[in-house]
């Protein structure tokens, strides 16, 4: 994904259903659309922001 950065496997563990919408957004904007889907983002602040917002939905992983 980047040249030189790290990147982060970032898996969504639990149901945005009821969810206030600025997580349902965090959780979106990740690009995780199911439970159990994963996806391979890059370690910036901004994603680090929207991983703490969600916190108690996703798990994450350093990605190999």
């Amino acid at each position: 994904m980047s040249a030189g950065g790290s990147n982060l496997k970032v898996t969504l563990t639990r149901s945005i259903h009821g969810q206030l919408q600025n997580i349902a957004a965090s959780v979106r904007g990740l690009g995780l659309r199911r439970i159990r889907h994963s996806v391979i983002v890059q370690d910036t602040p901004q994603i680090r922001g929207m991983i703490e917002t969600a916190k108690h939905l996703v798990r994450v992983e350093k990605a190999s």
